[in-house]
C-alpha cells in the first residue's frame, strides 16, 4: 500500500471512530436495562406527545432504548413507576403529594421523587359551543366524563365539583380517557368532559377545529376551597382568549406538572435524564409547546414531593 493511500485509509478509520463516539454522550449513570419506559397518557394529550418526543431524544442522546406507554394519565403513571414498570413519568402536582402521603386514590405512600417540574396544566371543562349548559353548576343530572379511573383528571373533576356544590353521584360518568371524551362528545354522547393537561391540550385544539366548543368558568373561591381541603397545589389562571376558538378567557385553575422516578432510580441515570431533557427542550418545544416551559430555576419546586437526590446533584452542579 502506497504512503499516501495508507494516509487516506487511516483518516477514514479516525472519522468512523470519532461518528460512533460522537453518536453517544457519555454518561453518568449505569443503564443497565435494555429498553426503558416513559409513563405517558392518552395518545391525545401532552403527556403522551411529551414523552414521545423525549423518549426518542434519551434514545439517541444516551444510546439506549426509551419509548413511551399509553397510560390513563397521572395515578396510573404514579403506580406504574412505583411498581418499576416505567422508569419516570409525568404527573400532576396534586396526584403527587397524595402518592408520597398515602392519600386519595393511594391507600399507602409510593417510593416516589421528583425530576423536575415542567409546566403547569390547566382544568379544562369542555362543553358544545351551542350547549344550553352555562356553568358546572348545570353538569348536575347530566352526562359528562369525568376522567378515566385512575387519571389525575378523576381527581380534580371531583375536587372541582365538591366546591362547585354538586354532588358527582349526580353526574352519569362514563370514565373516559380524552381521545374517548372527545369522540362521544362528537356523537352527541356526552354533555361536557373533565380534562386536566397543558395548552394547548392537541385533541381538544383538533376537536375545536371540528366543532365550537366553550369552556365552563371555575370559580376562584372554588380553587380556594380545594387548596384548604387538600394539598395547596392548585392556582387560579385562565385560558386565554382565542384558545380553542375562544371568544373570551375563561376563568379556570392550574397544577404544576412533575417528571417522577422511583426513589431507588440511581442518581447517576436521573442526572443523565435531566441532561437529555434540558438539552431536547428547545426541540420538542417546536413540537409540543408545553415543553417550552421547562425552567431551570422553577424545575426545582415539587413540593411536598421531595427531589430525587440525583436531580438535587444535578441541580446544584448547574450553580458552580
Amino acid at each position: 500500500m502506497s504512503r499516501s493511500r495508507g494516509r487516506v485509509v487511516a483518516a477514514l478509520v479516525a472519522l468512523t471512530l470519532l461518528g460512533a463516539l460522537a453518536a453517544c454522550t457519555p454518561r453518568a449513570g449505569e443503564w443497565t436495562g435494555e429498553e426503558y419506559t416513559i409513563a405517558g397518557g392518552g395518545p391525545t394529550g401532552v403527556y403522551f406527545d411529551y414523552g414521545s418526543h423525549l423518549a426518542d431524544e434519551l434514545s439517541q442522546s444516551l444510546d439506549i432504548r426509551m419509548s413511551v406507554d399509553e397510560t390513563a394519565g397521572s395515578v396510573d403513571n404514579l403506580l406504574r413507576v412505583d411498581a418499576g414498570e416505567a422508569l419516570i413519568g409525568f404527573a400532576q402536582g396534586d396526584a403527587a403529594a397524595d402518592a408520597v402521603a398515602g392519600a386519595g386514590a393511594f391507600p399507602e405512600p409510593l417510593e416516589i421523587q421528583a425530576i423536575a417540574r415542567l409546566y403547569d396544566e390547566y382544568v379544562h371543562v369542555v362543553v358544545r359551543g351551542d350547549s344550553e349548559i352555562d356553568g358546572v353548576a348545570d353538569l348536575a343530572g347530566r352526562d359528562v366524563s369525568l376522567g378515566a379511573e385512575n387519571s389525575g383528571v378523576n381527581v380534580i373533576a371531583r375536587r372541582v365539583l365538591d366546591a362547585a356544590g354538586v354532588d358527582a353521584s349526580s353526574v352519569r360518568d362514563p370514565q373516559l380517557d380524552l381521545s374517548g371524551s372527545i369522540e362521544a362528545m362528537e356523537n352527541g354522547e356526552i354533555d361536557g368532559f373533565f380534562w386536566v393537561g397543558g395548552l394547548p391540550t392537541p385533541g381538544i385544539a383538533e376537536l375545536a377545529e371540528r366543532m365550537p366548543v366553550r369552556l365552563l368558568p371555575i370559580e376562584q373561591d372554588w380553587v380556594i376551597q380545594v387548596n384548604e381541603e387538600y394539598s395547596h397545589a392548585y392556582r387560579p389562571a385562565d385560558v386565554p382568549e382565542g384558545m380553542y376558538g375562544l371568544e373570551e378567557s375563561a376563568s379556570t385553575m392550574a397544577v404544576p406538572n412533575y417528571l417522577v422516578t422511583s426513589a431507588s432510580t440511581p442518581p447517576g441515570v436521573v442526572r443523565d435524564v435531566l441532561a437529555g431533557l434540558f438539552d431536547a427542550r428547545p426541540r420538542i418545544a417546536e413540537e409540543v409547546p408545553a415543553a417550552a416551559l421547562l425552567d431551570r430555576r422553577q424545575a426545582i419546586f415539587t413540593g411536598p414531593v421531595a427531589l430525587h437526590p440525583g436531580a438535587v446533584e444535578y441541580y446544584r452542579d448547574l450553580r458552580d
